[in-house]
């Protein structure tokens, strides 16, 4: 495989996962549509190792393995890079359930690709060659960044949404996932006959979302005033899942997660909501109440499908090592 003389000979990538908390402009009168806010998660990650492989054909073993050989030959036809490398998944973010799992793995397999053969490349311009980035950029943000992000949206230009707010998502706040053990949210082929089949989006609505995040959320978070923060993020899952209602059977995918995210908001949490098509739900909370509420549910929804984690926020972007015959690496 070529590379430079000092070129690494594996690199170890850890990609977070993320929560897409919502959509802020669906109508796009402004010339731009979508933009959209998210959170990176410290405790659920995509983690992988490549080697060279010279001579030989892709290998890949582990969970999503398959994904991983999708990746290897888009970015051999798009980039050029060669693809004769062996790559180990140690862990893989669940597919279809809304934590991002495909930006992860693709960026993941990406950096190991340009790692190994000294090349540089941004992971905007990764994710390009991929086809990354279509409407939402907060995979990419959060694979590069971290924190809470809100990205700006698609343009008239065909680049990857650009991140225009990145803060730091408090220490000592922890956000339960609530996973429907078994679902799916809607993908592929689904997924755009949904966008295309939905009613449009009013101006005013979006404008009212956009205000939220600028005028409560952000400032919110530069305050660590929680009750504020959650009660604009449950107000845009609130328009946002009812617009989303058709596609999906209500303003959440699963039942089982709408009832859990119900008894939440009874419990006085109001950061509630659904990460993109789910069926993955979150309620954000304050470190010294997760756990309790997490076992409270646990026991109420015991013999279920439902299995609640909690999880913290994560403020930095993917953690990259880099093994060769001089030295090791690490970027984080």
């Amino acid at each position: 495989m070529p590379g430079t003389a000092d070129s690494p000979t594996t690199i170890r990538v850890r990609a977070p996962a993320r929560l897409h908390a919502g959509f802020l402009d669906l109508e796009g009168g402004l010339g731009r549509r979508f933009g959209s806010i998210g959170i990176t998660l410290d405790d659920v990650a995509t983690v992988l190792r490549g080697s060279r492989a010279p001579g030989s054909r892709p290998r890949a073993e582990g969970p999503s393995a398959e994904r991983v050989l999708r990746s290897i030959d888009r970015l051999q036809r798009e980039t050029g890079l060669p693809g004769e490398i062996a790559v180990t998944v140690e862990q893989a973010i669940p597919e279809h359930v809304g934590l991002g799992s495909g930006t992860q793995m693709d960026l993941a397999v990406a950096t190991v690709m340009a790692g190994l053969t000294g090349r540089a490349e941004s992971s905007r311009d990764l994710a390009r060659h991929l086809g990354r980035g279509a409407r939402s950029g907060i995979g990419i943000g959060a694979f590069e960044l971290g924190g809470l992000i809100v990205d700006g949206g698609v343009g008239p230009t065909p680049q990857v949404p650009p991140v225009i707010a990145r803060m730091p998502f408090p220490e000592r706040w922890r956000i339960l996932l609530l996973h429907h053990e078994g679902g799916s949210g809607l993908h592929g082929t689904q997924e755009i006959e949904a966008f295309r089949a939905l009613p449009p989006f009013p101006a005013e609505r979006a404008g009212h979302l956009c205000r939220m995040v600028l005028m409560v959320a952000l400032p919110a978070l530069a305050e660590t005033d929680l009750r504020r923060f959650g009660d604009a993020i449950g107000e845009v899952q609130r328009v946002v899942g009812d617009h989303f209602a058709p596609a999906q059977g209500g303003r959440f995918t699963s039942p089982l997660v709408a009832e859990a995210l119900g008894w939440l908001e009874r419990q006085g949490v109001s950061g509630i909501g659904q990460s993109s098509w789910g069926p993955t739900g979150f309620a954000v909370v304050e470190e010294a109440d997760a756990e309790r509420l997490a076992g409270e549910a646990r026991r109420l929804w015991d013999g279920t499908p439902l299995r609640v984690q909690v999880c913290r926020g994560r403020n930095a972007g993917a953690e990259v090592m880099a093994y060769g015959p001089l030295a090791m690496r690490a970027r984080a």
